[in-house]
Order: C-alpha cells, then sequence, then structure tokens
C-alpha cells in the first residue's frame, strides 16, 4: 500500500509541477520556489538539478543586466545539461524500481514453490495408498488436499504480485516519458533564451 501511496503522490506533484511550468514557464524564481516543495515529482528535480547549473550571476529567462558579452557568464552547453539531466532521470527512476525485482521474483518463483507443495502431496497420498493397501477416498483425499492448497497458496501469491509489478512498471514508464519530454522542452527553452541574450548583448 506505500507504494501505491507513493506514486499516487509522485502523480499528483507530478501533474501539480507541469501544470505551473505550462502557465509561466519563464519566471524561473517562482517556479524554483515551487519546484523546491515538490519533492515528489521528478520533472520538479530535474528543474532544480539543470538550473542549479546555470550561472549565479544570470537569469536566462528574465531581462540581465547590460554587461560586456565577453565578461558575461555563460551558461554551460546544452551537452553538459543534458547529461545532468540523464543522470537526475535515471536517479528518480531507480528510486521507483527498486520494488520490482522483488515483484519479479515473487511472481516467478511462488508458482513453482505451491508446484512442489503439489508434487509433495501427491507422494503423500500415493505413500497413504500404499500403507491401507486400497485407493479409497479417505487415503487419497488428504494428499491430494495438501497438493491443492499448495497450489492454490502459489497463485495467490503469484498473481497479485505479477499484477502490481505489471503496474508500477507501466507507471514508471510513464513517468519516464513524461520526464523526458518536460527535459527536451526545458532544455529547447534554455537554448532559446541563451540565443536570444546573445542578440541582445551583441547589439
Amino acid at each position: 500500500m506505500n507504494r501505491f501511496r507513493r506514486f499516487s503522490r509522485i502523480r499528483q506533484e507530478e501533474s501539480q509541477f507541469l501544470q505551473l511550468y505550462e502557465q509561466n514557464p519563464i519566471d524561473q524564481h517562482t517556479l524554483r520556489s515551487q519546484a523546491q516543495t515538490l519533492t515528489y515529482s521528478p520533472s520538479s528535480v530535474v528543474y532544480l538539478g539543470i538550473t542549479d547549473r546555470l550561472p549565479e550571476s544570470s537569469d536566462l529567462f528574465t531581462s540581465r543586466p547590460s554587461m560586456d558579452p565577453k565578461q558575461a557568464e555563460r551558461s554551460p552547453n546544452r551537452q553538459y545539461l543534458e547529461k545532468v539531466a540523464q543522470y537526475i532521470i535515471q536517479n528518480q527512476i531507480g528510486q521507483q524500481e527498486a520494488y520490482l525485482p522483488f515483484l519479479a521474483t515473487t511472481g516467478n518463483l511462488t508458482p513453482f514453490i505451491g508446484l512442489l507443495g503439489t508434487v509433495l502431496g501427491i507422494i503423500n497420498a500415493f505413500h497413504e495408498i500404499g500403507l491401507q493397501g486400497s485407493a479409497s477416498i479417505a487415503a487419497v483425499a488428504p494428499g491430494v488436499s495438501e497438493a491443492l492448497v499448495a497450489t492454490a497458496a502459489g497463485l495467490f501469491a503469484a498473481i497479485p504480485a505479477v499484477m502490481a509489478y505489471n503496474y508500477f512498471l507501466s507507471r514508471i514508464r510513464r513517468m519516464s516519458f513524461r520526464v523526458e519530454a518536460f527535459t527536451i522542452e526545458f532544455l529547447n527553452t534554455i537554448e532559446e533564451a541563451e540565443k536570444a541574450y546573445e542578440v541582445e548583448v551583441t547589439r
């Protein structure tokens, strides 16, 4: 249940941050202050990670003080910012995928444990037949019952695990696509703002 609540909060804060960004993508200071409160939003974490590496003396999204272009502190190139963003994205995805191996192992292993219990139950049933010298219901029923219980227990554990694994995996993939799209859009905004600034200061 904790994982479901966590993913629900991630979706809520991610939607909230992207809505704030779409409303006013150039208001860097407001976005940063709000992004710092949305710690569950992967796009918010990427935004903070990128803006933390922009020059402190400049603001790409508002008018800057007039200065000699040679003295102006330039922003890191796009390739560097892309690497920073990819590192943050992979870290965010890795945090969400931490629980998936347990679900995958449970979904794959428990049916075999159930099968083992089934085999042992059938062996027990045949053992009772040998002891009693007849294949009566009284001799077979306990072993068959144990076999069916083991099978049911294995399926009872495997089915929810597989469903949860597929659910979380699809949510993580959608989250990854959204963050990748936001990163591309944000880096394009930085690049366009930087070009506009270069044109302004060279006039």
